[in-house]
């Protein structure tokens, strides 16, 4: 029995014909919720054609172990943060020095040569609502932003019922050199507005589900020099597999469907995917098979 006929989870797709890039996943809490070991997880998904992954952080003990991960295995690159919740947990719970404290730590790993991006950070209007707890997630966002110009990374953005004033963030402090739009959740025309800042956006398995028409919309207006992938795994799984726990192995059925929403040929679809992944991180990692 195979490891995932054991764990309960989705069996493996197709392989792509081209490798490409799982630019946003959890490894770690993947582990946690469905059992599928980290290593288990990356060799799956190499064998489906998802060779490189970039492990994301969204509190101090997450980005510590992505830094781990990247550190030992050389498919795997760091995006280090306070998650927009995390930032206004943190100050509720323990005020502004909390706050700073989490920041020092943040930096500190920031020097790691493994670490490419800022990020998870941003603003979540969904599940913060206080109004302290939205002012302290706006000043994590900048301080954030302010570390990736710094560092010259590229800054991952979570925006969640935040776009207007994402933006408006953004185009107050400037943003980046590169910034991915993680887990993009806009229409076309909040698309257009960040294509015309010159971001990229990532679209997660959402965009296979059948309420999903406008984020469709929003990849049709996205050029496809502008788009990524991801899983943003354990969550948003794409549909055939919706409802089970996600994971790189399963990136491939949102790659699929966005190859042929676009109207690309696969091959050449996971090229670009690929190349722009790299772009949108600072350059290739790994063994440059692509």
């Amino acid at each position: 029995m195979s490891v995932l006929e054991e764990l309960g989870l989705p069996p493996l797709p197709e392989p792509l014909p081209r490798p490409v890039v799982d630019n946003h996943t959890h490894a770690d809490t993947t582990t946690e919720y469905s059992g599928l070991q980290v290593s288990d997880s990356i060799a799956l998904a190499a064998r489906v054609g998802v060779n490189r992954i970039v492990q994301v952080g969204c509190d101090v003990v997450s980005s510590r172990y992505a830094v781990e991960l990247a550190t030992h295995e050389p498919t795997v690159v760091a995006a280090i943060a306070l998650h927009p919740n995390d930032a206004a947990r943190t100050f509720t719970s323990g005020g502004r020095a909390a706050l700073a404290a989490e920041f020092e730590s943040i930096r500190q790993l920031a020097a790691n040569k493994y670490v490419r991006a800022i990020g998870e950070t941003g603003l979540d209007h969904y599940r913060t609502r206080e109004p302290e707890g939205r002012s302290a997630q706006e000043e994590s966002f900048r301080w954030h932003i302010a570390l990736a110009k710094e560092r010259d990374l590229t800054l991952v953005v979570h925006d969640r019922d935040a776009h207007a004033d994402i933006l408006r963030v953004l185009d107050d402090v400037g943003a980046p050199g590169r910034v991915v739009m993680h887990c993009f959740s806009g229409d076309a025309a909040f698309a257009e507005e960040c294509v015309s800042r010159g971001f990229w956006l990532s679209y997660p398995g959402v965009v296979t589900f059948g309420s999903a028409g406008s984020l469709r919309e929003a990849a049709r207006a996205t050029p496809l020099s502008r788009v990524l992938v991801e899983t943003d795994a354990p969550f948003l799984t794409p549909k055939p597999q919706r409802g089970k726990y996600n994971a790189p192995y399963l990136l491939p059925h949102t790659v699929r469907f966005l190859a042929d929403l676009l109207d690309v040929e696969l091959d050449a679809f996971c090229n670009t995917v690929m190349a722009n992944t790299f772009a949108a991180f600072g350059g290739p990692w790994g063994e440059d098979d692509a």
